[in-house]
């Protein structure tokens, strides 16, 4: 298979005063191209750090990193912003949207980072938003939709570019549990299209919509399997 995610003894430390956390103690993990992995494990375990470092918004003290061929392990931030910026998409469980904006300027918003021309950056919006299900909603601000609808609207964000991977962090946590569903069925779609998920979540009904789960604990991996109990939406 083809391989979009490569890590190999990751170590990340943190310097607390005058403590060292070990967040992450060698961790190694090898993801395919078109894969739903699930990241697990209680608050502590390292899953944000490894999110961090997944998604390029940070960088691993040793090991290395290999994302769709390149070494991102010691980039410049310049770079690493560039990278995110074509290679993953980012669903937040806070949506992390403009609130002056409308939906639609807020799906065109990586577009304007990567250079698109307004015309085009609005076609390729408008498709994206219909996408998600969101067509007749493309002009209301954030505070004008649901919680469903913002995340839909933060999916189609994260969509806009044909990044890699989608990494999606809590995307349910701010959700009652029918549109957690809703939203998990549409990763789900995403998923069947063909793009690389990554899920980090704590939630053991949210995880098994994946088709791998990822399980740390204090720093290192503990399980690492397929899911056998897929929830399908």
């Amino acid at each position: 298979m083809d391989k979009v995610i490569e890590i190999h003894d990751i170590v990340k430390n943190y310097q607390v005063g005058s403590q060292i956390v070990r967040a992450l103690r060698s961790v190694s993990i090898n993801i395919d191209r078109g894969e739903y992995v699930a990241i697990m494990g209680p608050s502590g375990s390292g899953k944000s750090t490894l999110m961090n470092l997944l998604g390029c918004l940070d960088t691993p003290t040793s090991g290395k990193y290999i994302l769709n061929g390149t070494d991102v392990s010691k980039m410049e931030d310049d770079f690493l912003a560039e990278i995110r910026n074509k290679e993953i998409g980012f669903v937040f469980q806070t949506f992390n949207l403009l609130p002056r904006y409308s939906a639609l300027e807020n799906v065109t918003l990586p577009l304007i980072y990567a250079g698109i021309q307004k015309v085009e950056r609005e076609k390729l919006a408008i498709e994206t938003l219909e996408q998600v299900g969101l067509g007749d909603r493309m002009y209301h601000k954030p505070n004008e939709l649901s919680g469903g609808q913002r995340q839909r609207v933060a999916i189609a964000r994260a969509l806009i570019n044909k990044p890699s991977i989608i990494l999606a962090d809590e995307p349910t946590g701010n959700l009652d549990s029918k549109t957690s569903l809703d939203i998990m069925g549409l990763l789900d779609i995403i998923h069947k299209k063909g793009n690389t998920v990554i899920l980090v979540t704590h939630e053991e009904d949210i995880a098994r919509h994946a088709h791998r789960i990822v399980r740390l604990f204090d720093g290192e991996v503990s399980q690492d399997y397929k899911n056998d109990h897929i929830i399908e939406v």
